[in-house]
């Protein structure tokens, strides 16, 4: 892994909560995209060289929707930017990572990821990204 590529919040209302984040951080997010597979909206947000992406839930089946109603606002997860996503995946499920799907999925940003569940991370769910190019 590189690096952290950016930390994860789930949100309620992603119109007041870019409002919140403008005021925060003293800037607007650089982008905002759906992401339909995920059924979920999100926004990014420059910090220096950090990332933060808000989520909000489009549907009442969206894993942003399950989260917002066990454990309300908050952090979501922590992604990691990766050179090769699918030999990544492989390693980590070898070395004993539960992996939420084996391959990866089109997510936002112009990024393929995945998901290692948050039993084998100590409660925190992990997030593999690979630029797609």
């Amino acid at each position: 892994m590189k690096k952290i590529e950016h930390i994860g919040i789930a949100v309620k209302n992603l119109e007041t909560s870019n409002s919140l984040f403008e005021k925060l951080l003293g800037s607007a997010p650089y982008k905002e995209e759906e992401v339909p597979t995920e059924g979920v909206k999100t926004s990014f947000f420059r910090n220096g060289p950090n990332k933060i992406e808000l989520l909000e839930a489009t549907s009442t089946t969206s894993p942003i929707h399950q989260f917002l109603e066990n454990r309300g606002e908050g952090l979501h997860h922590v992604a990691f930017e990766v050179d090769d996503i699918e030999e990544e995946m492989k390693r980590l499920k070898a070395e004993g990572f539960v992996l939420l799907s084996e391959k990866p999925k089109k997510g936002a940003d112009n990024k393929w990821v995945a998901f290692i569940h948050p039993k084998s991370t100590n409660g925190i769910l992990v997030e593999l990204c690979q630029e797609i190019k």
